[in-house]
């Protein structure tokens, strides 16, 4: 039995869901969202409350049941709230600043990085040592935050480089006479 499938799925308020088939559609302040399910699962809609129930018992169906129930959750946190990353820049001349749809990082190439802000993400730069990735689905904003970072990793021995906020980053000693 999974935990997490069994948990009901609540809609705030301001939040509307629609259920056809396998397919469950979100609408909400911060827009729309869509899930298509497996026919593993069975979704029902009722009283403003969304149930995933597996179909079967075999090891397919339970697999979707818990996952297809967390994708319905990320739906309505997504148009609800919606997902933020956090990223820190270390290094003595890195930077970041956004111009207009485009985010420009100096991170000690010979040349600035430009990485063109893709539709439905918003990434602000509160200060010239952060970066932050706001969006509505939650693999994009991932995704794009790790699309940033992959410019720069963190290395292990001065910690420069682009990490997420809070990620420890573990410190190798240099060279020993």
């Amino acid at each position: 039995m999974s935990r997490i499938g069994k948990k009901p799925v609540e809609l705030p308020s301001g939040v509307t869901a629609s259920v056809s088939g396998q397919t469950v559609e979100v609408k909400g302040p911060k827009g729309a969202r869509t899930f298509n399910a497996t026919d593993d699962v069975t979704i029902t809609l009722e009283d403003n409350v969304i149930h995933v129930k597996p179909r079967g018992s075999s090891k397919r169906a339970r697999q979707q049941w818990g996952m297809s129930r967390t994708q319905v959750a990320n739906l309505v946190q997504g148009v609800t709230d919606g997902f933020t990353k956090t990223l820190e820049i270390q290094g003595v001349g890195y930077r970041a600043q956004v111009q207009g749809n485009v985010l420009k990082l100096a991170l000690g190439y010979s040349h600035d990085v430009n990485y063109d802000i893709p539709q439905g993400i918003t990434i602000t730069c509160p200060t010239q040592t952060q970066i932050v990735v706001q969006g509505g689905d939650q693999q994009q904003v991932g995704q794009v935050a790790a699309e940033i970072r992959e410019w720069r990793k963190p290395e292990p021995y001065k910690g420069k480089g682009i990490r997420y906020a809070g990620e420890y980053i573990f410190q190798k000693d240099g060279k020993k006479k």
